[in-house]
């Protein structure tokens, strides 16, 4: 991708009261968005819901402005960018409504791996949170999942570490940019974490970490992955808030048990309690949940013929053919339909005897 692109892609991003949804609005008025910056003020204002105020000709100047000095920095740390728009922004994340226009990110990150998991947690480990997170990231060697988490203190690093042990690819996503890291323990196991995996953020690379920015990283989180694993957590904190959001994003969401009495086990347990997550007790429990495991052949089954399929079904029956099994998310991504009709269509394909469901929000044809 040539500068001038990145340049102008960056800064939209600078626009003050434009956010994602006005952005997404001005991306798909123009093809290039070196237009858009270059545009007169009154035909800009012209774009419904684009208040005049947010886009002239002195914002956006100042906005190119600010672009240049992003540039330079990524440029100094070896960073790069991924937008919406582009083929590699992560699918997953993609279909999350308050997803981030840009990314900064710094490694070797394969955005659309087959399995990817957040493990979160309190930054106040003991020895219990750490030895499940032992086990549940052994357990998910085998299947090659990629391991994502927030580079905190506690669980999060913990994470990180036995990814890294085990050879899984894990990304960190940071409430900071890119030039920093808190804490500042952690840089060296981010420095790591690069050749298989990398770090994230949403914030330009000199952004210092500041309270807010933590909650909005937690989304990212929750919305790169298939599921979210909380292994302990406090009745309160980030932990609660990624699980929350996952769920909201119509992913899975697993907690651990434990001890009633313990302050750490109380966050877990009121996930349980109010079924906003599935009860695990090891790294077998996710797998089966999630359908990973290896399947055995199953006797083959007449499909119905001549069934009647409006167009919807039509592109989800070509999708399920790709591939043995699918998500919803991802069944909504290939077949660029929202995931609130293929889920629709996808029970209207299973009374049709051509769609089995599987654990986890999975799907396959019935051949």
């Amino acid at each position: 991708m040539n500068f001038t692109t990145i340049h102008h892609q960056i800064a939209l991003t600078f626009l003050s009261g434009i956010g994602s949804r006005r952005a997404r609005v001005i991306v798909s008025h123009f093809n290039d968005l070196e237009a858009f910056f270059t545009e007169k003020r009154l035909n800009l204002a012209k774009i419904p819901g684009i208040p005049a105020d947010f886009v002239s000709m002195k914002l956006r100047l100042n906005a190119l402005t600010e672009a240049d000095k992003v540039i330079r920095e990524l440029d100094r740390i070896g960073g790069e960018t991924v937008f919406f728009t582009e083929k590699n922004y992560p699918r997953r994340l993609k279909q999350c409504a308050d997803a981030p226009l840009l990314l900064y990110t710094k490694g070797n990150i394969d955005w659309n791996p087959d399995k990817l998991v957040s493990i979160v947690g309190t930054r106040h480990a003991t020895d219990y949170g750490k030895a499940l997170t032992q086990e549940l990231i052994e357990g998910l060697a085998a299947q090659n999942v990629t391991i994502v988490s927030g580079m905190a203190y506690g669980i999060d690093i913990h994470a990180h570490l036995e990814a890294l042990k085990r050879n899984l690819p894990t990304w960190g996503v940071l409430g900071h940019g890119l030039s920093k890291m808190y804490p500042s323990e952690h840089r060296k196991i981010a420095e790591r974490m690069l050749e298989s995996g990398g770090i994230i953020s949403e914030f330009i690379p000199s952004q210092k970490p500041e309270p807010p920015h933590f909650p909005m990283r937690n989304r990212i989180v929750a919305g790169l992955t298939d599921a979210t694993i909380v292994v302990e957590s406090g009745e309160k904190g980030g932990s609660l808030i990624t699980a929350s959001l996952a769920s909201d994003y119509n992913r899975d969401v697993f907690a651990y048990p434990g001890d009633i009495s313990r302050p750490f086990s109380k966050g877990c347990l009121s996930l349980i309690h109010k079924n906003q997550a599935t009860l695990i007790r090891n790294s077998e429990d996710l797998i089966k949940s999630m359908n990973w495991e290896p399947k055995e052949q199953l006797p083959g089954q007449q499909r119905a013929l001549f069934v009647d399929l409006n167009g919807r079904e039509e592109k989800i029956m070509a999708v399920l053919k790709t591939k043995p099994e699918l998500t919803l998310d991802t069944i909504g991504y290939l077949s660029s339909l929202p995931v609130s009709e293929v889920s629709s269509d996808l029970l209207s394909l299973e009374f049709k005897g051509l769609v089995r469901s599987l654990p986890g929000r999975r799907f396959q044809l019935i051949h």
